[in-house]
């Protein structure tokens, strides 16, 4: 009796966490397929009128938006494996003073808030000269997702056992064929979970994008949808920023469903010993 009275209590929570985290999306999605007054109606079936979505795929601003922030995801992911997976392996293989001090660190780099050094990257991308430019995104974007997949491929690489960079240096191989030739091949998993919430932490990114672009041509999808307007001053085109959000937002939870075991591997990488 008490068995089943907990694991009811189980499948209540698990319907809760459900359905506190699937009904805003379905909500959105509910709310881009109405026109007029039946924006504001409490009906919780969608109407299936997809005019706004046509409209969308015809706004060239909101589409050379996408292609800018596929341009500023893929570029910072990319350079944040390459520098997180040379620090990672520093940070995890070869000894040297400091070396625990130096994690602690970069962990700690990656929870600061962005705002805090939001004054002191203005600077820096002004004197770089990279001001309304898709790539002060780039490099602003790296503040945070290297420490992030430094951290993380380095918990990967202290699981791999020490006897095949032994075995390496004996044959004469240097760290950087080690690190190319013998460790890069047995990460592809983790490469992949890491990538992946890397891509999505700077898909998402909104306060640098707002504050280091300007133009339309410039700007990434999440500030081209903050600034959406309707057609007078009084008018909050609601149907349009639902579509756009669900647009944007549907890529990411299909690659998500996908690798959703290797994000999860590499999440609790190194929480199990033994």
């Amino acid at each position: 009796m008490r068995r089943r009275a907990v694991r009811s209590l189980q499948i209540l929570a698990l319907l809760l966490v459900l359905f506190y985290t699937l009904f805003p999306y379905y909500w959105a999605f509910v709310s881009s397929t109405k026109q007029g007054s039946a924006l504001y109606q409490s009906a919780l079936m969608p109407a299936f009128d997809f005019t706004y979505y046509r409209q969308l795929l015809d706004n060239p601003v909101f589409m050379g938006s996408l292609l800018n922030s596929a341009y500023v995801a893929v570029s910072t992911t990319f350079l944040s494996l390459v520098i997180g997976l040379s620090a990672a392996y520093a940070l995890g293989r070869i000894d040297f003073p400091q070396r625990r001090s130096i994690l602690m660190i970069v962990l700690m780099i990656s929870i600061f808030p962005q705002v805090v050094v939001l004054s002191g990257m203005f600077e820096l991308i002004n004197w770089m000269g990279l001001f309304n430019r898709p790539s002060a995104l780039v490099l602003t974007y790296l503040l945070s997702t290297v420490p992030f997949t430094t951290w993380i491929l380095t918990t990967f690489i202290r699981e791999f056992p020490r006897e095949l960079e032994e075995a390496a240096i004996i044959d004469g191989c240097s760290h950087f064929r080690i690190l190319t030739k013998i460790l890069l091949p047995l990460m592809g998993p983790s490469l992949a979970s890491t990538g992946i919430l890397a891509f999505i932490l700077a898909w998402n990114e909104f306060l640098f994008a707002l504050t280091f672009t300007l133009t339309d041509e410039n700007r990434t999808v999440p500030v081209a949808i903050g600034l959406i307007a309707g057609n007078t001053r009084y008018e909050y085109p609601f149907g349009q920023i639902m579509a756009a959000s669900v647009t944007v937002t549907l890529p990411l939870i299909i690659v998500v469903l996908i690798f959703q075991r290797r994000i999860v591997a590499g999440l609790t990488a190194g929480a199990i010993k033994g």
